[in-house]
């Protein structure tokens, strides 16, 4: 959306690169970085100038992996542009410099944040001084909106203009930051369709570039990969998370869950999904201490997709993963526990009828979801006990999920998201 135009059509329509598209965008910052700003985000020395400079924020696992996919495809077509902020080994992968590691950022729900709240605090301190001394052409800033929000403010004070990958789900709650977003923000990729209408009449320029998960299926599709260590059939994964608190919240429910699915199904083999060895060592740390789990089960670590693929059916996590596991073609129960401060006050902001973002995607609940007090080990056996054999409720998971994967659309994302990003950074730098 330019000046209030929405940007519609097919996904690559949305996203120009020719020259009467950059003066478009020229035109665009003109308007919107005016005055003090707009002289400030001019006056970058001409170092700069000839080595685009680009400050990146991505704040967790999920946030790292897209930004690095994105600035794969930014190097394709300009291996000058350099990176520096906030990531992880994504980031570094495609050789960005890394201030500080996403996996120190990645924490979830108010009171954990607020626990940790001195470091963030400094990591801010320190990002906003390191962007004044480096003067960046722009920022790309990836989802994480509780920090990344307020560091637009931040930039947008010193005149460096904000592209925002992945939009933060203001339409399920904080409806009043959508506003806010268009003041702050040059340019904002969207990855679900729906979130275009979000922001119609708020002057903000909008892309839909398509959900970059797509392309992370197929590659997993087509690849050649070792038998996963499954230890019996029906195949029954266990996706909790990759925080701390989500597997401490999650796992023991889950777990006791499997041990119930073993009683009536004595052959059936379970795999829990690890992102990491140190999210592995902390789950066998709570199978310890944690009783009536199954017997047949193994841990895997950094290969969700190929047990999402294998699997007959999986509890996932409420958020990215359901989307994964739909990409994959699992039948899901989507699953979330949180504390008992951060679901009290999420109860009271959330506007929208699921959480499970699959769940959104479809309209409706087309797989089943277990929140907090419902996620008992009784609850979550029932639910996918009629997924794994062939019953009228896994066929309508099956059905559901060949929805859900055709409104995700085509691949393409970090390509398209690339186009904007450089569009964006022409513009900036011809000023």
């Amino acid at each position: 959306m330019e000046g209030g135009r929405s940007c519609r059509g097919t996904v690559p329509d949305c996203v120009g690169t020719d020259k009467a598209r950059a003066r478009g965008s020229l035109r665009h910052f003109e308007d919107k970085f005016g005055g003090k700003a707009y002289s400030a985000a001019r006056n970058v020395d001409s170092r700069m100038k000839n080595n685009p400079t680009i400050l990146v924020v991505a704040g967790e696992p999920s946030g790292d992996l897209h930004a690095g996919r994105l600035m794969e495809a930014v190097h394709r077509r300009r291996p000058d542009v350099r990176f520096f902020g906030i990531g992880g080994d994504g980031v570094r992968a495609a050789g960005g410099e890394v201030l500080v590691d996403a996996r120190e950022m990645a924490v979830l729900g108010l009171w954990e944040v607020l626990k940790r709240y001195g470091f963030f605090r400094r990591v801010f301190a320190d990002l906003k001084r390191t962007a004044a001394e480096r003067r960046p052409d722009l920022a790309l800033l990836i989802d994480y909106p509780g920090f990344n929000l307020r560091l637009a403010a931040e930039l947008k004070a010193m005149g460096i203009p904000v592209v925002y990958y992945i939009c933060p789900q203001v339409w399920a709650w904080h409806r009043s930051r959508i506003g806010k977003m268009a003041k702050l923000i040059e340019r904002l990729l969207v990855i679900f369709p729906f979130e275009v209408d979000v922001f119609n009449g708020t002057g903000l320029r909008v892309d839909y570039v398509g959900h970059p998960l797509v392309d992370e299926a197929a590659k997993e599709r087509a690849a050649s990969r070792e038998p996963l260590p499954w230890p019996g059939a029906p195949r029954i994964a266990l996706l909790p998370g990759s925080r701390r608190q989500e597997l401490e919240r999650m796992m023991p429910a889950l777990w006791q869950a499997a041990g119930l699915i073993q009683r009536k199904c004595p052959e059936a083999g379970f795999i829990l999904a690890s992102s990491s060895r140190e999210t592995e060592a902390q789950a066998r740390a709570i199978i310890e201490r944690t009783p009536g789990g199954p017997s047949r089960f193994a841990i895997v670590a950094g290969r969700t997709r190929q047990i999402l693929a294998e699997a007959t059916a999986a509890w996932v996590k409420s958020g990215t993963s359901t989307i994964e596991a739909a990409l994959m073609n699992c039948p899901m129960c989507v699953v979330y526990k949180t504390s008992p401060i951060t679901y009290a006050l999420a109860r009271r902001l959330i506007r929208v009828p699921h959480l499970g973002m699959v769940n959104l995607i479809a309209g409706r609940e087309a797989f089943r979801e277990f929140l907090q007090h419902d996620a008992t080990p009784e609850r979550l056996a029932a639910g996918l006990l009629p997924l794994l054999s062939d019953t009228p409720e896994r066929a309508a998971s099956l059905a559901s999920l060949a929805e859900v994967q055709q409104a995700l659309g085509e691949g393409g994302a970090a390509e398209r998201a690339a186009s904007a990003l450089l569009d964006t950074l022409d513009a900036v730098r011809a000023v």
